[in-house]
């Protein structure tokens, strides 16, 4: 019988066409087991994961501390509600989590994934204006492009949904431009259209009304967004500044560059002068292990909505022992073993092998990153920084070249390719220089033949 695990699902060869892969995707090899940064399938074939997942398995597979916590947890008690129990674990993941998070983000809001995490959020904010008599704050300005989850709420914050059938039923914020640094507005430098960006804040904000607007949602490092781009010390200033001006919250969406990540213990520490107020977590705080989110907040926002009558929103898992048991084993392990600073040493250490590679391999236009939060950026020349053509499918077709060779990676095209094609490189952060050896040389090989069939099919000289 063909399995029916996922719902909408038809036969296929013996096993399932999965519903969200386009119709012909050869059937995907079945997991049978994974430690530290290897995958194995049941055939006994081995994979790097290069990518830790979609940039969530922080720690690696099979950490034995983190499974010894979840069984110690489930043994006791694997769910309570929040409104009938408070969970010892919810408050030592929150105390361990804010004290690292610093100063102005003392309090923690558990749910079971980033783009809930992100509507809470928002929500809380909105509590926030109104218990401090600005009810007529209510708008949510994002940037383009953005992403900031796959809800109908956080699709209208993402432009990446911009061709979708749903996007009638979003919600149309405003959005303002993002900086690019290696593919900056014409004309301009990476500095000067940082700074132009910057600005288009002010003045969207004094077109929409700054009284009405509640929040600036930004990704400090942009992730299916923008292939791990980020912009200069003085955008991050500059934004800071504008919401200051205007009152309006400055929220970091961390999902991808928080819990490590990005060299740091989150992504808002590389940039000290932005101090956001509002942080969302999810990805790495659970390491894969189960599914769970944060944002993070000030006593003195949190206190405000208190007495006003509380936040009691939440979906059925929010602050689950058993999720806040395996974030609070994640977080033990990060920091006990000085993970964020480890990211920082051997993500540098990869740039240097990817460097060296775009030396050597013409279609790398571009080598970025923070920490163990890298990509590659493809295009057609490197001189003018053409894309390749947008009828290619860079993304898809790499995946299954790398795959073939052993290597799992992240592609993706932004926005259809109007913003190129990249890769991540974003292994697990215990990875060691002998992993990265290994994801590099496997990345080249796949790379160079990769060329090689662009020529023969003529899309390259």
């Amino acid at each position: 019988m063909a399995d029916r695990a996922i719902i909408g699902s038809t036969p296929a060869g013996g096993g399932v066409q999965h519903f969200w892969l386009p119709h012909g995707t050869p059937q995907l090899p079945r997991i049978a087991r994974a430690r530290g940064v290897y995958v194995w399938d049941t055939d006994g074939r081995r994979y790097i994961d290069a990518t830790s997942g979609p940039v969530a398995v922080n720690l690696g597979h099979g950490n034995r501390r983190v499974l010894d916590a979840m069984r110690r947890q489930a043994g006791r008690v694997c769910f309570a509600y929040p409104s009938y129990f408070e969970s010892e674990a919810n408050t030592q993941l929150a105390d361990l989590l804010c004290a690292h998070a610093g100063h102005g983000l003392d309090r923690a809001f558990f749910v079971s994934g980033g783009a809930e995490a992100v509507e809470k959020c928002l929500e809380f904010a909105r509590l926030h204006a109104v218990a401090r008599d600005e009810p007529g704050r209510f708008k949510v300005i994002s940037r383009f492009p953005a992403f900031h989850g796959s809800t109908l709420a956080t699709q209208a914050l993402s432009e990446e949904w911009h061709k979708s059938p749903l996007r009638p039923m979003l919600q149309q914020w405003p959005k303002v431009p993002a900086p690019f640094s290696y593919r900056p507005a014409a004309r301009l430098d990476a500095e000067a259209d940082a700074t132009r960006c910057a600005e288009a804040l002010r003045e969207t904000l004094l077109a929409e009304g700054a009284d009405t607007v509640l929040a600036f949602i930004v990704e400090p490092i942009m992730g299916l967004s923008g292939g791990a781009a980020y912009s200069s010390p003085s955008y991050y200033r500059r934004i800071r500044e504008i919401c200051s001006e205007f009152g309006v919250l400055l929220i970091f969406d961390e999902i991808m560059s928080g819990a490590g990540r990005a060299g740091r213990f989150l992504a808002a520490h590389v940039w000290p002068e932005a101090r956001p107020d509002l942080v969302v977590l999810a990805k790495g705080l659970g390491s894969g292990y189960y599914p769970i989110g944060a944002f993070l907040a000030p006593e003195h926002m949190v206190a405000a909505v208190v007495q006003s009558g509380g936040f009691h929103l939440g979906h059925t898992h929010k602050a689950s022992p058993l999720a806040c048991a395996v974030g609070l084993a994640v977080l033990h392990e990060l920091i006990s073993e000085d993970l964020p600073a480890r990211a920082e040493a051997t993500g540098s250490y990869l740039r240097d092998g990817l460097e060296a590679l775009k030396a050597d391999i013409p279609i790398i236009g571009d080598v970025r990153g923070k920490g163990l939060f890298n990509a590659i950026e493809f295009v057609a020349d490197a001189e003018t920084k053409k894309t390749l053509p947008r009828e290619i499918d860079v993304p898809m077709e790499l995946s299954r070249m790398a795959m073939e060779r052993g290597l799992l990676i992240y592609a993706r095209r932004t926005f259809g390719g109007r913003f190129g094609d990249w890769l991540m490189m974003t292994p697990p952060l215990i990875s060691t220089r002998k992993h990265i050896d290994e994801i590099v040389d496997l990345l080249a090989s796949t790379l160079r033949d990769y060329e090689d069939d662009l020529r023969r099919r003529k899309v390259l000289p």
